[in-house]
Parts: C-alpha cells; structure tokens; sequence
C-alpha cells in the first residue's frame, strides 16, 4: 500500500488478470480450409436433394448422382446408355412413320375425288346351284372403314392414318350402284344406304348418317363407272 492523494489508498496489484488457459476464452475467425469444407458438404447435400428429384423422372432407371471423387456429374452405366440410345431410336421412328402418316392424309385430301369414313360390310352374290342366302338384312356386322376413291380404284382403308389400303377394287370391275333402304338404328339415328356390286360377284354394302354425303357416292360412282 502506498500513498496516494490525500484521504484516498491505493492497492497496488489488487486485480490480477487470470492466466489461465482453462479460465480465458480466445475467439478464433474461421480458416479458409473450415469454409471450404462447409461449403462442400452444403452443395453436397444440396446436389443429392436434387438428384433424388431426377431420379422420379428418369428414362428406365436412369440414374443421377455423386462419382466416386464427389464431384458433381452424372454417372451412367453402360446398360443405362444403351437404354437411352433405343428409346431415342424409338422417339425417331415414331417421329419418321407420324411424319409418313401425315404426308399420306395430305395428298389424299387433296388428290382424291372422294374419301371419308363409311360403314361397310360385305356379301357375295349367289352363284348358280347354291342355295338361296339367309335373311341377315338385321344383321349388325357394320364395320367403320375409311374410302378413298382415286384415280381408278376405290380403296378401303381400316383407319385414315394407314398407310396401305386394307382393300381395293378397280372401278371397270364395278357393274352397278345403287340405293338401299335407309337403317333406323336402337339409338334412333337413321342410316343411308348404297351398294356396289361387281362382276366377280362382291357386293359391298355402305352406309352413312349424312345423306349428302352418300347422295355424292352415288352420283360420283355412277360417272366414274359410266353407269349413267
């Protein structure tokens, strides 16, 4: 104790600062090495929460995820490869017959006389010494086909995106055209009726719902036959 100004004491080094390691606490910034590490396992984390959201999406298992040096890029098996490549050729060829199909619609729209979807079905005519054919005037054997009549055929088609006719016949093979009585279906819509016959005996019988258009058939038939 020594003196200081007078009526005040001075206590020299009565406050010690603590030495001790276990009582001080140092605060150290983060290093660089810390931050990269961080950082790497953040985008880590990130980039397999994103993967497993490629992975709902993928072509047939495809797989996304970490190589084995963890960097980000996309690991692709052999058999996955060779997956991707097939269903890239089957998208192609699909493309090329739509494209084919399409082609096919377009000049039969535009080169054709006549074409849309009738009912048909067909009969052969009795030949001599056979008996005479059953009744089935209320058979419902109406099948949808797609005619196309051009140049000197009529062609039948099952679906207007074929591309080959399922039948045909060649307009100097028809020998007559005419009307049939008109079909009153259970859903109480009406059907007109035409028929062609041939000389081999083949009788096909068409019907529609629009009467202009089997009204156009027949007059259309009928020139192109010369069976006016």
């Amino acid at each position: 104790m020594s003196d200081g100004p007078r009526g005040i004491q001075v206590f020299e080094d009565h406050f010690v600062a603590a030495t001790s390691d276990a009582d001080s606490i140092s605060i150290q910034p983060p290093s660089t090495t810390d931050l990269r590490s961080h950082s790497r396992r953040w985008a880590g984390r990130k980039f397999k929460s994103a993967t497993s959201v490629l992975n709902m999406f993928n072509l047939k298992g495809l797989s996304w995820g970490l190589g084995s040096n963890s960097s980000e890029k996309v690991i692709l098996s052999a058999v996955e490869v060779e997956s991707l490549r097939s269903e890239i050729s089957s998208l192609e060829e699909r493309e090329s017959h739509c494209k084919a199909q399409l082609e096919h619609i377009d000049e039969i729209l535009r080169s054709a006389r006549l074409s849309g979807y009738l009912f048909i079905r067909a009969r052969w005519s009795t030949l001599p010494g056979e008996p005479p054919p059953i009744d089935d005037t209320e058979v419902d054997d109406w099948i949808p086909r797609f005619v196309v009549l051009h140049g000197s055929c009529i062609y039948v088609y099952m679906m207007a995106t074929d591309l080959s006719p399922q039948d045909s016949t060649l307009l100097s093979d028809v020998v007559e055209v005419g009307s049939l009585p008109c079909l009153q279906r259970e859903d109480e819509e009406t059907r007109y009726c035409f028929y062609i016959l041939t000389r081999h005996g083949l009788r096909y019988e068409c019907s529609s719902a629009s009467k202009m258009q089997v009204d156009s058939w027949l007059a259309t038939l009928r020139i192109d036959c010369k069976l006016v």
